[in-house]
């Protein structure tokens, strides 16, 4: 017997949940992209971006996904032969280096492994090692989607500036952007790259490069940039389809405008961090009481570097796999695959298991999931330890 029929739910960790606003927003005839609401609408969503990212610096947007945020932010600023640092904690950290390797770059990868954060000790000792200064710039995974650790942006930053390096500050903002609490101007960031599917609540389809005055200039002196990457004029249009190197993706606009406005609705960018973070607290707890009394762990055992968008599980082949089976067949709750977690080169591992909870969430779908990992948990017969919906329960009591 399968108790799945009704609405399901989604808590991979992205594409996240898609409010029933944001889908009626994308709901209408195609608009006039030339003049009207559409076009009349973009320096407020404009304006919105930069308070969801916390800047008042530039903004491109790109019809992509996160790897086209990925190539966009590095097309601007790295020619063939460019040295670059690539901090790596997971997958995304290396999925980041293999693109800047594609665009021509000389890429050095700093290891940290798949359980704990960039040191930013070791960031420093690299750049002063870096003598010449032909590092042009600093690939940091702000929460790699598939470990679930987030890194210190501005112990970084701060490891950069006492190293003295001119290096831009990369961040990969794509997986914690709107959920995790994240201070462009403030943490020193001279690129950030984001995308709609996740903490922005709309579907897969748009790109966000948020860059500084500093990344600025380096992308004026670049000899060349592709057309379509360049984000000069997506970040200065004269016309509208400069916004988006030509036709705009009209209805993802509406879906995000939507998006925006829910977000304002709930106490800006501040609350939704509040929610986020509180949700993410209840959802570890229960985690906790299971580990005691089986095989399931968190994948990063300290709290501060855990991120309030997704959690990464471990708990050995093959209950993984047999768990988001379960999950997904009886209760309607696909899990998410565990992306790189035996290492960063393996696809997906039976072992591991992700959970995602960014944005469109509250607490009855939060405890709706960790009920139905529960039910997993006994169907299976996997030892775990007691109390952990009451514990997740006393956590949310506390809002």
């Amino acid at each position: 017997m399968s108790l799945s029929f009704g609405r399901s739910y989604l808590a991979i960790p992205g594409p996240s949940v898609m409010p029933d606003r944001v889908l009626r927003a994308m709901h209408r005839p195609g608009p006039n992209i030339y003049e009207g609401e559409l076009v009349a609408m973009m320096p407020d969503l404009i304006d919105d971006l930069r308070a969801i990212a916390r800047t008042r610096q530039n903004v491109a947007i790109y019809i992509a996904n996160g790897h086209g945020a990925w190539e966009a932010a590095l097309s601007n600023v790295l020619a063939p032969g460019d040295a670059v640092l690539s901090l790596c904690t997971g997958r995304f950290g290396h999925g980041w280096s293999e693109m800047a390797e594609a665009v021509g770059a000389q890429v050095r990868i700093e290891e940290f492994g798949l359980r704990a954060p960039v040191d930013p000790d070791r960031v420093e000792a690299a750049l002063r090692a870096d003598t010449d200064q032909r590092l042009r710039a600093v690939l940091l995974t702000h929460v790699d989607t598939s470990t679930s650790i987030r890194n210190d942006v501005a112990a970084v930053r701060a490891a950069m500036d006492a190293a003295g390096h001119p290096a831009l500050l990369m961040v990969d903002c794509i997986a914690s952007m709107g959920c995790d609490r994240f201070e462009m101007d403030r943490w020193g960031v001279d690129i950030a790259v984001a995308a709609s599917q996740k903490g922005l609540m709309v579907p897969p389809g748009l790109a966000f490069v948020f860059f500084s005055d500093k990344a600025a200039r380096v992308r004026a002196d670049m000899a060349r940039v592709t057309r379509y990457w360049d984000w000069t004029d997506r970040a200065n249009p004269e016309l509208f389809y400069q916004y988006f190197g030509g036709t705009a993706p009209t209805h993802h606009l509406y879906g995000l405008r939507e998006a925006l406005n829910m977000i304002a609705e709930e106490g800006g960018i501040e609350a939704v961090w509040s929610r986020h973070a509180h949700l993410a607290r209840a959802i570890w707890a229960a985690f906790e009481c299971w580990s005691e009394g089986g095989p399931l762990t968190l994948n990063v055992s300290d709290p501060a570097h855990r991120s309030c968008a997704v959690t990464a599980l471990r708990i050995g082949a093959p209950h993984g796999t047999a768990l988001r089976r379960w999950t997904e067949d009886k209760t309607g709750v696909t899990l998410g695959i565990g992306l790189g977690m035996q290492s960063a080169d393996d696809p997906k591992a039976d072992g591991f298991f992700r959970l995602g909870h960014m944005g469109h969430l509250n607490a009855p779908m939060v405890m709706g999931a960790l009920s139905s990992i529960q039910s997993g948990l006994i169907a299976l017969g996997v030892p775990h330890g007691a109390g952990a919906l009451d514990a997740a329960a006393q956590v949310i009591s506390e809002a």
